[in-house]
């Protein structure tokens, strides 16, 4: 009888790693998320305290000699490019196990998740993206390099909100002029015509990616994007999209669009031409945005450089689906105002979120004794604004709270709701019928006055006497924010639940655990009582189970969910 040899362990990667060409040691930290081959990891030099972004590749996954070839090509690419727009490229080496590749770490991780959190953007940030993602790519051409993955997940964000083109696993050199690439590659809603038939391609491929990205963002959707690859790969060689109605009032973005997506590569303009579109000095376009439009609609009725820019009205400027509506601008002096969501939101966001928790319950996902591994969670569904602090005076006044930036909020008595930004100056106010206003610090109107106060007294005493929820980088202090601000909140003997007006839930147990359900994302963090984050995708918990802790909560919620409709139902009867 033979025996069965025992499956050899995979390598653990080391939480000390040294490069022995440079002498440089690294820390290994948080997991940043993983993809393809590659696990990535935030590293910091242990000498110059600088943080990075470690991709790491174990060497069991590049036996093959092609896998060996390409990850070299994209090494030798890389490596030699240095742009701002550009993922940096900092060194690589490799030990007995693994590969290590050192590259500038992007906080804000990519466009796609900006695009699942918002759908749709104004115009003003697309010009801001496209011109970035633009400059980016006309480098790579004047090096005679080929991107051919351009995509939403492949444009990442660093802390500042900038744009940096990186992945560049598929991207190729033009060797002499004319030559044409013939290699099947991309993504499926990005890759363009003459990939698929076949005929050879070359720069224009990344022109026409640029124009699906360009769609996805003012539209919500890829332009090609259907339910299956056969039908999406038809549609793309017949060159068949649809302009939505709300896009056609913008005549040189649908213009850019279709200049870019023609379905013959010789008829498309250049990345020179197109950054000299009018599409990009036709409005306002910003010179930075702050991180909360990572997640909620910026503010353009003010605008940066005002002496040089014509102040369009707040219904130009908010153009496209995420727009606030009926808004208003004063004159100087007076605030800057908008119509917020319906006071019933809430209530809608509440049920669907119940019905989202519900069905994963329904499922019965596995108990796992022990906490899941961690590369079964997905960091880059974090989300990026939480309440870090609050405090319950309801009794008198109303319930404030400090978010992870240091913005600070309460919810009168009275249902209205004022927030400072984390700047100490801007000042957003939320009236009883829904009219959001603007103001700043020094020019708050007199009725505000005993507001601004109790704001005051809040802010004081949460610094003074409550910890802070986790750490954050947030950088949000410019004109142009409006942060997720509690739109609704919930107090029992076992824990504080609180809504957010980006649709996020966060729940606080007495108990110090922590859970934020974002539907967005389709994911749910849990903090625990040493204040450590973990992030799962819905869809992983329905696969492959979660912690007994974590199931218990989730329930939990749920039945608090349920509850809240119901009494909410009973008040709307009464």
């Amino acid at each position: 009888m033979t025996s069965i040899e025992p499956k050899e362990a995979d390598p653990e990667i080391p939480d000390i790693i040294v490069d022995n060409t440079t002498g440089t040691t690294y820390m290994k930290g948080r997991f940043f998320g993983k993809g393809g081959f590659a696990k990535c990891y935030e590293i910091t030099d242990t000498k110059t305290n600088k943080v990075f972004a470690g991709k790491i590749v174990s060497k069991k996954l590049l036996l093959k000699s092609n896998q060996k070839e390409k990850m070299m090509q994209e090494i030798e690419i890389h490596r030699s490019l240095h742009h701002d727009n550009i993922v940096q490229f900092y060194g690589f080496f490799d030990d007995q196990n693994f590969v290590y590749i050192v590259l500038e770490l992007c906080r804000k991780r990519s466009m796609m998740e900006l695009h699942r959190r918002r759908k749709t953007l104004t115009e003003p940030e697309v010009r801001y993206y496209m011109r970035q993602l633009m400059l980016g790519v006309l480098y790579l051409h004047e090096k005679n390099i080929i991107h051919r993955d351009l995509k939403l997940g492949n444009l990442f964000l660093n802390d500042d909100v900038q744009v940096k083109i990186g992945d560049l696993g598929l991207a190729a050199r033009i060797e002499y002029r004319g030559q044409r690439k013939r290699t099947l590659c991309g993504t499926p809603n990005y890759i363009a015509p003459e990939i698929l038939n076949k005929k050879g391609h070359s720069f224009e491929v990344d022109v026409w990616s640029m124009g699906c990205i360009m769609y996805t963002l003012l539209v919500g959707k890829p332009p090609f994007e259907t339910k299956s690859l056969k039908d999406t790969y038809g549609k793309i060689k017949r060159c068949e999209y649809r302009i939505p109605t709300h896009l056609r009032r913008s005549q040189q973005a649908v213009h850019m669009i279709m200049a870019m997506l023609q379905g013959e590569p010789s008829k498309r303009p250049s990345v020179k031409e197109l950054l000299n579109h009018p599409f990009f000095s036709c409005g306002y376009m910003p010179s930075s945005l702050p991180v909360s439009c990572l997640t909620m609609t910026p503010r353009f009725d003010v605008i940066e450089n005002e002496d040089s820019l014509h102040r369009k009205p707040l219904t130009e400027l908010n153009s496209g689906a995420n727009r606030m509506t009926t808004p208003n601008k004063g004159n100087s002096g007076s605030p800057s105002v908008a119509r917020m969501p319906p006071r019933n939101m809430h209530e809608e966001r509440l049920h669907h979120m119940q019905k989202i928790l519900c069905q994963l319950v329904k499922i019965n996902p596995n108990v796992v004794l022990d906490s899941p591994a961690e590369d079964q969670s997905d960091p880059a569904l974090q989300p990026l604004f939480w309440v870090s602090k609050w405090v319950d005076y309801s009794d008198k006044y109303g319930f404030g709270y400090q978010l992870c930036d240091d913005s600070v909020g309460v919810i009168f008595n009275d249902c209205s709701k004022i927030v400072l930004l984390q700047d100490q100056q801007n000042v957003h106010y939320f009236e009883q019928n829904g009219i959001e206003s603007y103001y700043t610090k020094t020019n708050t109107p007199s009725h505000l006055e005993k507001k601004m106060k109790l704001l005051s007294y809040f802010l004081r005493y949460m610094t003074d006497h409550l910890m802070k929820t986790g750490e954050s980088v947030q950088r949000d202090c410019d004109r142009l924010s409006r942060i997720p601000y509690v739109t609704f909140w919930h107090r029992s003997s076992k824990c504080v639940l609180m809504l957010l007006a980006n649709g996020t839930l966060q729940v606080n147990f007495m108990d110090h655990n922590k859970l934020i359900i974002c539907p967005l994302m389709q994911a749910v963090t849990h903090i625990n009582e040493e204040k450590q984050f973990r992030t799962y995708s819905l869809e992983t918990i329905e696969q492959k189970g979660c912690s007994r802790q974590l199931l218990g909560c989730i329930d939990y919620v749920r039945k608090k969910l349920r509850s809240l409709i119901i009494m909410e139902n009973d008040k709307i009867g009464h």
